[in-house]
């Protein structure tokens, strides 16, 4: 009975220790694939699809990949979310007899890749995974090309919320999720709002018992009262270390700190906050550019680069912490020579934190060391010029630093200036730095003392003083002598080419010579080899000296890149205290006063605060600028709170815990959601979890249904936020409903500002200051004209609002009575609903049978009529 050839046996043993991945099987120069693998890959990587013989009557499909060039096909695999497990030669064919064994040395996924063309070198590249576990949640984070390790959980009514939020905030690649998490709405919530699908492994793998062990020997310096008290987390990093552990096939010794993070320790973003905000890319185009990332990132390293991106994305909550970095910030401001001199020396330093990673999981290759070695070269002079700072930061950055001064010299002494980009080329050890492969090599390139020795002791022997030894890729070694001359050759001479004027030959000596050559080759490549693993392993031991130093050099980046940003734009140092006040004198837009080219940004105070004004109602046109100038407010807060200076006059920002934005209206049209729907539910989010230190911008509210219902929902969330006892929030409020300005007569707390507009005739020029009271008009027909609409449609316009003003009722606000809410009595209709609604919760409706669905109803019923 015909089988399956041994080598595709072995291919299918080895597919079977990794499910759900493409397997690239190399033979040789190539990297192969077959049946359903070789299927996919050609038709996503647009390659030849041929057929291998298999033992059965049909042939193997197959496809394969040089594996000189494997890198760019694998970031397009990887790129397209597919897993790409590695099946490696373990022996060199030529010294193996029979099959070649082969063993999976690596899966590469998404959330585990270390190749540089693979990566955003500006973006960090997380792989998270997500624990329900005792009504707690737990959520690691980690990213294996830098070594960072977070950790976080929630066990209160808002944990899912809180997940979603610190998700949405690292933007991880891959995500794993247990059983319990997945009966949440987080499985809607990443496929949907980030684009990333998860993989819900088996629940053993979250045990908090059996990753307690894995937690504890990974970072064996983690305080284990952390782990106890939250089995969720626990359970998050213990499953995420070794689902890890299981896809790079070696440790990771990169991962030293575990750093766990509380609820409220950082400034909180939800993903609509963040979108609203445009903190690093638009909402419009998805681009950095036009984006505050856009603006402050100045950084010089790719480190810098991703950790700007995470202050700016973790603001502090802590005015002590707040106030180091502004301490360094300012000294940098100060000096600007130290600044300067400081960057250009960061200009030289590339990105250690990867290449490090890169070192400890053994894919570094001797380029990789090379670029090591010459940011390695930039450290002393750094740690020279920060030695010249007062600020604590500076200085304790300075401490943290070490210039690595051994490392830098054995990379020098051991990789020459220019390898090649190829291991397997060889010759990227450097002349003096073993004895053993200086003297093969001496024999490899001919050992011109042996090759000359030969030549003197032939032309001796043979009299025939024009003899030489040659060399050529076709014959090996010949002894060339010139036709006239022939007859003097000894008869031991082996003829092996003959030529217009001259006769070559080789001898027993030379073929000896050769073969010592040519053996010289092969372990010349070995001990190659063997050198440059044993420098790779000598580095990886010491990892963390190398980590410790490269986030002080991205620390320093960044902070030399927000001084770089204040003297540039003229920003100031903010005032910060709990205050729960925002003052700002002469605020700006730090992104919009950058793209204006022909015409000034006018700069616009702001004072909130818990007292007469926690909430500005601000009315005006469209186009006037109520947008741009509430967004700036709360970028000065985000901005003054990551550490940076701030564009005004002068600021004060009291501590905020959280921005919250409802911001512009679109459809969802995947969730079938209309515009208000989405608005709503934004909105309750908002009023569900904000807190008194919260800081709100809503712009528009009820503007996508009935203009009375929009009105009626827009009192009363103004109402809601400015009860102290409910809210009590700061919170920038736009609106085109000018009856809600009567609302500073009725509420405490409430003021109104508009937009200046001045108007001649029936032009309108915007004059974009923030000014005390309401507006007096609209200017809706005004903006129509300026935005383009046809004379025709205008004059009609007009015509049709005369029409409306004189019929429309006159709404007034100020007759509009508190009714005793509904919620301050306990009626039995409540008790009724809330036992309904516990009964409800306990269905599964998925299980239930028609005669299980009558009966319910029919007890549902009865509970009502009760």
């Amino acid at each position: 009975m015909a089988e399956l050839v041994p080598m595709l046996r072995q291919y299918f043993d080895l597919k079977e220790q990794c499910p759900g991945c493409i397997l690239l099987y190399r033979i040789g120069d190539f990297y192969e694939m077959f049946y359903e693998d070789a299927k996919l890959v050609s038709g996503e990587l647009d390659l030849v699809l041929t057929k291998h013989a298999s033992g059965l009557d049909d042939p193997a499909p197959m496809c394969g990949i040089p594996y000189h060039s494997a890198e760019t096909y694998l970031a397009r695999l990887v790129r397209k979310g597919y897993k790409v497990a590695i099946a490696e030669q373990m022996m060199d064919p030529k010294a193996c007899k029979g099959l070649v064994p082969r063993e999976i040395v690596r899966i590469m996924t998404p959330g585990t890749v270390l190749d540089a063309s693979m990566l955003d070198e500006k973006s960090n590249n997380y792989i998270a995974s997500v624990c329900a576990f005792g009504g707690q949640l737990g959520l690691c984070l980690i990213d294996i090309t830098t070594g960072e390790a977070l950790a976080t959980g929630s066990a209160d009514s808002t944990a899912v919320e809180y997940i979603m939020s610190e998700l949405g905030r690292f933007l991880p690649r891959e995500v794993l999720i247990n059983g319990q998490a997945s009966e949440t709405e987080l499985p809607e919530f990443l496929s949907d709002r980030l684009d990333c699908r998860p993989e819900v492994l088996d629940e053993a793998q979250f045990d908090p018992e059996r990753c307690f062990t894995v937690v504890t020997r990974q970072f064996p310096e983690l305080e284990q009262k952390t782990l106890t008290e939250n089995p969720a987390v626990c359970g998050a990093v213990g499953a995420l270390l070794t689902h890890l552990e299981e896809l790079q096939k070696t440790d990771l010794s990169n991962l030293e700190t575990l750093t766990v993070y509380r609820h409220g320790q950082y400034m909180e973003l939800d993903l609509n906050a963040r979108r609203n905000l445009e903190l690093c890319e638009t909402m419009r185009t998805k681009e950095k550019r036009g984006s505050l990332l856009w603006v402050l990132d100045r950084t010089c390293t790719s480190m810098g680069a991703r950790l700007m991106r995470a202050w700016m994305c973790k603001p502090l909550l802590s005015p002590a912490l707040i106030l180091q970095r502004q301490g360094a910030v300012g000294e940098l401001l100060e000096e600007a020579m130290l600044r300067g001199d400081l960057r250009e020396c960061l200009r030289g330093v590339l990105d250690l934190e990867r290449l490090i990673g890169r070192v400890v999981y053994g894919t570094a290759n001797a380029r990789d060391l090379r670029s090591m070695c010459l940011t390695l070269e930039q450290l002393p002079e750094i740690r020279m010029l920060l030695a010249q700072a007062q600020c604590p930061m500076l200085e304790t950055l300075c401490d943290c630093m070490d210039d690595l001064h051994d490392l830098r010299e054995l990379i020098a002494a051991a990789i020459v200036d220019e390898p090649p980009l190829l291991l397997r080329e060889g010759g990227f050890i450097r002349e003096g730095y073993n004895e053993e492969l200086d003297r093969l090599r001496d024999i490899s390139t001919g050992g011109r003392s042996q090759i000359a020795a030969i030549e003197q002791r032939e032309r001796e022997a043979t009299g025939i003083s024009k003899l030489k030894v040659g060399y050529n890729k076709v014959f090996g070694y010949y002894i060339e002598v010139s036709r006239l001359q022939a007859a003097q050759v000894p008869g031991h001479y082996i003829r092996k080419q003959t030529l217009a004027n001259t006769e070559r030959y080789i001898t027993e000596e030379l073929k000896e010579y050769e073969n010592t050559v040519l053996g010289a080759q092969e372990k010349i490549t070995d001990l190659e080899y063997q050198l440059f693993v044993e420098l790779r392993e000598t580095l990886a031991e010491q990892v963390h000296r190398v980590q410790a130093t490269a986030q002080a050099l991205a620390t320093v980046d960044v902070l030399a890149a927000l001084a770089e940003d204040a003297e540039e734009y003229d920003y100031v140092c903010p005032e910060i205290d709990y205050a729960p006040v925002i003052e700002i004198q002469d605020g700006r837009h730090p992104v919009v006063e950058r793209v204006l080219r022909d015409t000034m940004f006018i700069a616009n105070d702001t004072k909130l605060d818990d007292r007469a004004n926690r909430i500005a109602v601000i009315t005006g046109p469209n186009m006037a600028g109520k947008s741009t100038y509430m967004r700036q407010v709360a970028l000065i807060t985000l901005m003054a709170q990551m550490g940076s200076f701030v564009p005004a006059k002068s600021a004060r920002i009291g501590v905020t815990d959280r921005i919250f934005t409802r911001v512009g209206a679109s459809d969802d049209l995947a969730s079938g959601q209309s515009t208000f729907m989405v608005e709503m539910s934004e909105v309750a989010d908002i009023l569900n979890h904000a807190t008194a230190q919260s800081l709100i911008v809503l712009d528009e509210i009820g503007r996508g249904t009935s203009t009375f219902d929009g009105m009626s929902i827009a009192r009363a969330v103004v109402e809601y936020i400015a009860d102290k006892k409910k809210i009590g929030a700061r919170t920038l409020f736009a609106t085109h409903y000018h009856e809600l300005t009567a609302l500073e007569e009725l509420m405490d707390g409430v003021k109104n500002y508009n937009i200046a507009v001045k108007k001649r005739g029936d032009d309108i020029t915007f004059l974009r200051k923030i000014v005390p009271g309401g507006a007096d008009d609209s200017y809706g027909i005004a903006v129509a004209k300026l935005a383009g609409v046809p004379n025709p449609v205008i004059r009609r316009a007009k015509q049709i609002l005369k029409d409306l003003e004189k019929s429309a009722p006159k709404i007034n606000l100020r007759e509009t009575a508190d009714e005793p809410e509904e919620e301050q009595q306990v009626s039995m209709l409540d008790l009724k609903t809330d036992a309904i609604t516990a009964r409800l919760e306990k269905v599964n409706v998925n299980t239930m049978t028609p005669i299980e669905a009558l009966n319910l109803i029919y007890e549902l019923q009865k509970m009502i009529q009760s």
